[in-house]
């Protein structure tokens, strides 16, 4: 694990329940990635800084594993951490846990790319800011 972990708290809302009455898949992606906004900004690192820096990071692969389901009411934990670097891509693990059980997990490949969409280097004084 390169970073500390970051835990971020929901709750599962009446408008995250699909059709099916548990919570929508989609809704487990939107965790995903408000998780991995939270531990950017917790380490310095919100999007008006990346856009200073002339860079940002966008989602380049997601997979994810469903587990088990959510329901309206449930109080959530997303655990997030970067597992690996690359000289422009980031690998981060996140978990959606109830009660201490992972009810999805997600890997994620973040890109690191220029304000015109092309590659970048991550700068050291990002990954730094990540180091656990």
């Amino acid at each position: 694990m390169f970073s500390a972990e970051h835990l971020l708290e929901v709750a599962a809302a009446p408008a995250d329940i699909d059709e099916n009455g548990h919570v929508s898949n989609l809704v487990y992606l939107r965790w995903v990635l408000e998780a991995a906004v939270s531990h950017s900004e917790a380490v310095g690192w919100d999007h008006a800084r990346y856009v200073a820096a002339g860079a940002v990071f966008v989602v380049r692969r997601h997979e994810i594993d469903y587990l088990a389901s959510a329901m309206a009411g449930d109080r959530l934990q997303i655990v997030t951490h970067i597992e690996s670097w690359s000289a422009a891509t980031s690998v981060r693990r996140t978990r959606v846990v109830r009660d201490g059980r992972d009810l999805a997990r997600c890997v994620t490949t973040w890109a690191f790319v220029g304000l015109n969409g092309r590659p970048r280097r991550i700068a050291a004084e990002i990954v730094e800011a990540f180091r656990a």
